[in-house]
This record gives C-alpha cells, structure tokens and sequence, in this order.
C-alpha cells in the first residue's frame, strides 16, 4: 500500500499552493465511479497534502484513489504530473497480485465472483474448471492461475467483484 500512498503524495506536494486549492475544487466536482461518494467540502478544503493522501486513499481506496488523483490532475491541467503519478503506479503490482495469498485463503464467496467474471474475464471452460474444485482456497487457487494471462482490465474487474462481494475484506487488505 506504501508505494500507491507515496505516489499520490509526491504528486500532491509536487503542486503550488494555488494549484494544491484547484485540485481540491475539481475533486468536490469530477465525476465519479459508481458506488462512490464524495470526501465532504468542508473537511477537504482543510486538508494538506498528506492528510488529503491519507483521506483519499482511505475514502476511495488505492487502486481507484491513485486513478482518481491522476484524472483530477488532468482536468486542472497538470498533465505531466498526472503522468508521471501513472508511471509510478504502473511499476506497482496490481491489488491482486499483492493479494493472492490471502485472496486465496480469505474469499469465501467464490461463487459470486465467479458469476460477475463469468463472460467477460472467464470463459465457460474456465468458469465450471473453477466450480469444480471442492474448497474455496482451491477453487481461488484456480481462478488466480489464470490470471498471468489477464490484462489490467481483467485484474481490475477481478478487483471489483471482489469489492462487491468482499468489501470488508477488500478494505482490510487495502491497509496492510
């Protein structure tokens, strides 16, 4: 988690104190992600670099935190930071590679998972292989074995899944 908070922070620090006050402006207005809230106005404006980091990391949780940071940096203006945030980003590996092993001792609804990948990441082979394991660890065991061959795309639909099926568990590993 180190790597996505120091990131985030080395961009926002990067920033003069009026572009510092522009990105908290556009981050109370950017579209957001379904599922999302916003931080409240009066607890962001407050905030410096480090507890703004802290706050959207927490709020937002890294992988989408970082995403969103880059994409405010755009929309005022700071291209080559919000680049340079995403080559950072793109040098850390993915929530699930991080996470396999806990993933594969911790999911206990595999099922759900495999519902919302099936079609799009799984295909029908893939999907009934999983199924047909006998314990969760071995049925995660088996979905992860797949996903050396997946893009970012796939990961993060992955990563999805499991916020929609595990939220709590998804938090808990987003802290350690």
């Amino acid at each position: 988690m180190g790597c996505t908070r120091d990131a985030i922070l080395d961009a926002l620090e990067n920033l003069t104190a009026d572009e510092f006050k522009k990105f908290k402006l556009k981050l109370l207005s950017v579209p957001l992600r379904e599922g999302y809230g916003r931080i409240p106005r009066g607890t962001l404006m407050a905030m410096d670099a480090m507890d703004l980091t802290d706050k959207l990391v927490s709020f937002y949780l890294e992988e989408y935190s970082a995403e969103l940071t880059a994409l405010v940096l755009r929309e005022i203006g700071m291209q080559e930071t919000a680049e340079q945030l995403q080559e950072m980003m793109c040098k850390a590996p993915h929530f699930v590679d991080r996470h396999r092993a806990a993933l594969i001792t911790r999911v206990t609804d595999v099922d759900g998972v495999l519902d919302a990948l099936y079609g799009t990441v799984l295909s029908e082979e893939q999907y009934e292989a999983v199924r047909a394991e006998s314990t969760n660890p071995m049925k995660m065991r088996k979905l992860l074995s797949f996903a050396p061959a997946w893009n970012k795309t796939c990961k993060d639909l992955l990563f999805q899944a499991l916020k929609n099926t595990h939220p709590y568990l998804v938090v808990d590993l987003e802290k350690s």
